[in-house]
Formats: structure tokens, sequence, C-alpha cells
């Protein structure tokens, strides 16, 4: 229970600037919020020293006035509220019971934000659109901008609600989703939380200006407010000016609210080590609950009686869900696997015969380099599902269509709301599309991610992000897309023009990567991607763009690649050489040369890295006895390791030799031609090793 101290001797703060049209009715429900959502902080703090759960705790004392505000004014089942881990007032307001809470907090299975499968205190409820965020500070600010360009796009009245600290203002992805809202005009209200702190730095160390605010307040289009968070009056005011703004299509709003903490950041914080009593006491004296109780006093509204038995009531629905909670079933640890990749997968016509004896075509028909099959197969993907869309740098300015014309003709044919330019900001360009995704389950959005594979980096947390939605919600949200790559070297491209990193990604629990090397395959795997829920990274070697190497007739209607399914190229019975990429060429040149020497190399071309085909390689290894495994990526930390392990532990016993690898240099690739072609593995050493291996 809250102190029934008499109001004349409280050491509160007062309030005031009720607004117009709120009864005193209104006014006890919000007290009956403001103090079930204190109750519940506290229980929280309970359950985590008596180990029973919350293992991680951040309370939102000191928050509620601006929490209660936004929570009550997002539309339930309209718009899309992304809390962070600090908003348990705003998803009780916003629709979330004591019990939900609870077992979000216990990590049972019936949790709705996840079942169990990530941390306490990170809320959600997909049937009323609050949304499961990840831990990376602020990187749902690019889910608002992306959902919210849905919104726009698809003439929907819904707005994005994005919660965060002030702390999460210092990551760069959130200037990025912020510098998009404002440009695109989209309907997105940042409410940020400023208590003074980032765990235990103040934010004087943090930002160029305390009030956070002042660093936005030159974007265009963007209304600013500022408000006392620990003033329920004052939030309220802000929150409706900043929706009605919002709603009326003027842009993107932003409300910073002055907040305090009370307690600590965390359960694993100590906050006496950095804080003074006067500040705490000055903290207190803020208390948004205590503040708006005395208020009700103060003004007659209740009386200390009703606001008792308010009270009663909100402790005894606490208990009662609680025992619920508590009696509920954890996770069953057999689950572990299911969710990491969506379960629904394309089923492609072609049998594996098929497959092994290679795609049959008309022999009149004319050849398509592997960009012409690629752009061949975004367009067919477009006609088919009106729900599909494509950004990235470069792809939609004239004729263009990309750094390499991978995506020409596409805004002609489909028009700028489906295909259009981004802004160098790949942070952004997948972070709004995993956003965009969760408008409707239909939608497909295809990423030109970097103009080269090189530059990807910056959006290495939104591609964790990404890969784990899936799992993270337990199958309620999959976001449908795929990122497009240009990887690779053999062009003179120099050190940030010339990398392979699938072996990085390949790292990444939840992400499907292909690469094809022939234009059919190019058609056939990315149309699989299309009919795959899920994400697909799909790498396209850039020095096969235009190459006659990579040229095949296009494939005709029916035919889809299933991921993770390989390719045999080439058969031979002296050796195997396992392949990806440009390599598959440089590997089948190298067979020709082999063979002149009684050398009969065995090519197989996996296509997809992840999940690899072990069945087809399995088959190759128990036929030849020995296997290369061959690839453009450096050796060390290159995929090809985890390909020489898997035939070590699982196909010893039909092994004549140890398993050779071979690769690029550990050495970032040089400009010039003769340092590139020093660095990157070639046909000639191919040549070299596998004889050597055939000889062993």
């Amino acid at each position: 229970m809250l102190s029934d101290t008499p109001t004349s001797t409280l050491p509160y703060h007062p309030i005031a600037g009720r607004p117009p049209g709120i009864d005193d009715a209104t006014l006890r429900e919000w007290y009956r919020v403001l103090h079930l959502g204190r109750m519940l902080d506290e229980k929280a703090a309970r359950y985590l020293k008596m180990s029973k759960g919350w293992s991680y705790h951040a309370p939102c004392a000191g928050h509620e006035g601006i929490q209660l505000a936004m929570g009550l004014t997002v539309r339930r089942g309209v718009d899309f509220l992304f809390p962070y881990y600090r908003d348990l007032l705003t998803v009780l307001a916003a629709g979330l019971t004591p019990e939900e809470i609870i077992l979000n907090g216990l990590s049972r299975a019936t949790d709705v934000a996840g079942g169990g499968r990530h941390m306490s205190n990170h809320f959600a409820k997909p049937a009323l659109r609050i949304q499961n965020v990840s831990s990376c500070v602020g990187s749902h600010s690019l889910h608002a901008a992306g959902v919210a360009r849905a919104a726009r796009k698809f003439g929907g009245e819904e707005i994005a609600w994005y919660s965060s600290g002030e702390s999460a203002t210092s990551e760069g992805y959130f200037y990025e989703a912020l510098a998009g809202a404002c440009r695109e005009k989209l309907p997105v209200i940042f409410v940020l939380q400023n208590n003074g702190y980032a765990i235990s730095v103040p934010v004087h160390e943090q930002s160029a200006n305390t009030n956070i605010a002042q660093n936005f307040r030159g974007f265009r289009n963007l209304l600013v407010l500022d408000c006392d968070g620990t003033n329920v009056f004052d939030a309220w005011n802000a929150i409706q000016q900043a929706a009605a703004y919002v709603r009326a299509g003027e842009g993107p709003a932003m409300v910073h609210a002055d907040c305090v903490r009370i307690g600590a950041h965390s359960n694993s914080d100590r906050h006496e080590l950095y804080r003074n009593d006067e500040e705490l006491a000055e903290a207190r004296r803020r208390d948004p609950v205590l503040r708006f109780r005395h208020y009700l006093l103060d003004g007659g509204i209740a009386d200390t009686e009703t606001l008792d038995a308010i009270e009663r009531a909100n402790l005894a629905e606490i208990d009662e869900a609680a025992v619920r909670a508590e009696s509920a079933p954890g996770p069953d640890p057999s689950t572990v696997l299911r969710h990491v990749f969506a379960d629904d997968t394309h089923t492609c016509p072609l049998t594996q015969e098929q497959f092994e004896r290679g795609l049959e075509h008309d022999g009149n028909a004319p050849l398509v380099t592997l960009r012409e099959a690629i752009n061949g197969a975004l367009h067919d993907e477009f006609r088919r599902n009106p729900a599909t869309f494509l950004w990235g740098q470069d792809v939609a300015s004239g004729e263009k269509g990309g750094v390499f014309n991978v995506t020409k003709g596409m805004a002609k044919e489909f028009g700028g709301e489906r295909v259009f330019n981004a802004p160098i900001a790949e942070d952004f360009i997948l972070g709004t599309a995993n956003g965009f995704c969760r408008y409707r389950d239909d939608i497909w959005v295809v990423v030109e991610g970097a103009e080269f594979a090189d530059y990807f980096w910056p959006a290495m947390e939104q591609l964790v992000n990404t890969a784990h939605e899936s799992w993270r919600s337990n199958g309620q949200f999959v976001p449908n897309i795929i990122v497009r790559l240009a990887s690779g070297g053999y062009i003179q491209g120099g050190l940030y023009h010339s990398q392979s990193i699938e072996g990085v990604l390949a790292n990444i629990p939840g992400v499907r990567i292909v690469m094809p090397s022939t234009a059919d395959d190019a058609v056939g795997l990315l149309r699989c991607a299309f009919r795959t829920r899920g994400l697909t990274v799909y790498l396209e070697p850039k020095y096969l763009y235009n190459h006659p190497w990579s040229k095949t007739p296009y494939p005709r209607p029916d035919l889809c690649v299933p991921i993770g399914r390989a390719r045999f190229r080439r058969r031979g019975d002296s050796l195997s050489i396992i392949t990806y990429g440009t390599t598959t060429h440089l590997a089948l040149h190298a067979a020709e040369r082999l063979a002149v020497e009684g050398i009969h190399a065995e090519v197989l071309d996996l296509r997809s890295i992840l999940p690899f085909d072990t069945k087809a390689i399995a088959q190759t290894v128990r036929h030849t006895g020995k296997a290369l495994v061959l690839h453009e990526a450096n050796k060390t930390g290159g995929f090809g390791g985890e390909i020489a392990a898997h035939i070590s532990e699982h196909l010893f016993e039909h092994l004549d030799a140890p398993v050779r690898r071979l690769a690029s240099l550990d050495c970032p690739v040089g400009f010039a031609k003769s340092l590139e072609q020093a660095i990157l593995v070639s046909e000639d050493d191919i040549v070299e090793t596998a004889r050597s291996l055939a000889h062993y």
C-alpha cells in the first residue's frame, strides 16, 4: 500500500494542468493503473530476490507519468507499439494483463511475448500489435520507421510508437531511423524517457545537450515536444499533441519526457555508488504515482478510503495472477530448435535425379548472364506478388538499376511506391525492411543491403535482430526478407570491393545463405527464397554477373531450386571438389586439365551455404574417397572449415586421404592485379592441390 500521510506534510512536488474533458472517474481509473504498475514493478523485484524469476529487472518507477499517457493513447490492435525494457506501465496501460506480465518475468511457456525465449522485462503481445523487440538498445527505432512506411504505402491509419531511454539516441541507427522518418514524413512517435543516466553514465557525458530533444530540433517535418514525464497531466497533453500531429499526416513527432529514476538502473546496478542522497531524495519527491495520489486527495477527487480500496483490489489482482502464472509450465527444452528458421518451406517440383544430371534446356533458347537472370527473376516475382517491395542504394535511379544494373527496369515497371532508393545507411535499409514486414504476413521485401557486401557491416546488428525474430517471438513474427549482396573478388576491386563474407554470416542462427554460380540456379534459388518464409541472404558473385561462364538459358516458369540442395556439375571418381560461387567454374576448368592426366574430379556446387546439402556431400565422398573443399574467401574462419569438419566427423570411414582445404590467403585483397592474383585462389592452385590429393 502507498503512504496515506496527510497532504500538509508531504514533500512531493504538486502537479497541475488537468486536461480538459477528463472527468473524475477517469482520473481515479488512471490512479488504478498507476498503482497497479507500481505494485507489479515491486513484485518483480521480490521475485528476483527470491530467485523465482525476473533475472533481469529494470524498474519503471519514476517514469509512470509518460508511460501512462503513452499506453492509454496507443489504439489497441491498431497502432504498433515498440516498447523498451523499462516500459512495464506502458504495456500495462496498452492492454497487457498482470498475469501476462508475470508470465514474461517468470519465463513461462505461455508468455505471450515469446514463450520464455526472450529476457524478462521484454514485453510484447502480437495480438495487440505490441512488438517483441531485441536487447540492442534503440534498434527498434528502425522497425518502427519500417512499419510506419508500410502503413503509409498501404493507406492505413496506423501509427508506430517507439519508446526508449535517452541513451538510445546515441546510437547511430537511431539517427538513421529519425532522419528517414522525417524525410519520408512517416507516422512515427518517438518517445524519449530521459532519466538522466545511461546505467551509471550521466546524460551530459552522453550528449551535447542534456535536453536530448535539442539535438533534433533542426530535423524537417519533426514536431518536438518537451514535457515533465513525472507529471501525468503534462505528459498526457504532450502525447495528445504528438498523436494529433502524426495522425494528421504532418510527419513524425518526438516527445522528450523528463523523468527520474527512483531506484537503480536494473537489479545488477548499485546506484548508490554514483548517486548521492540529495539526488535520490529529489527523485522521490518527483515520484509520479505519489504526486498523482496526493493530487486526487487534495482536489477532493478521491478520499483515502476510495484509494485504499483501489489499492487493495490491485494487490488482490496481482496475487491471483501470480498464483496462476507460477503454476504455468516452463518452456519445453525439446523445442529449442523450433522456429530457428520458419517452419514452412517451399517444395521444389524437380526430382533429385534432375538436379544430379543438370537442368535440361532447349538448345535453341537464348543464353542469359547471371545479372540478366536475377533481373528477370525479380520481375517475375514482382508480377506474381503485388505485396513485394525493393529498396537499396541506387536501385531506382533512371535506367541505372543499382551499381551493377541488376535492378534495371524495376522502378519503371513497378513504380516508385514499390521500388525506390535508400540512403547510404545500411542499418536503415535492413531495419526498415524488418519493420515493414510486420504490417502484413504476405509482404516480401528485397533489399540491396549494400552496394557491395564489403559495406554491409553497419547492418550486422539488424541482421542478427532479423535472424532471431522467428525464434525470439516463438514463431509469431517471421520477417520475409531477401538480402541481396554483391560478393567476392576477381574484379580488381581492392580491399573493400573483394570481400567474401559468408563465413561471418553463417555464424548467425536463423540466416539462410545461398550463392548461385549460373544463371538458371540464380533464378531457381531466388524464386525459392520468395516462396520460403523467413530471412535469406542471397550472395551474388560479382565476377560472374556478366561473365560467359554464368550463362544458361532462362529457366522455365516452374523451376525453383530448393534451398539446401547441391548440384553435381561434373562427375568423376578420383576425388571430390566441393565448392560454390565463382570457384565452381575455376574447379570445372581445373577438372578439364586434370582429366588429361587421367585424374577425374567430381565437382559439387553447394549453391546453398546454409543449410548445406549433407546428403550430396556424403554421396560424393563415399564415391571418390577424397575431398577437396574449395572457396574464394580466406582460409581461416572460412566456411570451408565447417564443410571439412562435417566430412571428418560423419564420413571419416569413407576417406582414403585427409580432407584438404583450398582458399584464398589470409590477407586483404590488394588492388594491383599482380597482388590480387597472388592472394585469391586460382585455377593453377586447384590443379596443383587436386593432383596432390589424387596421388595421396
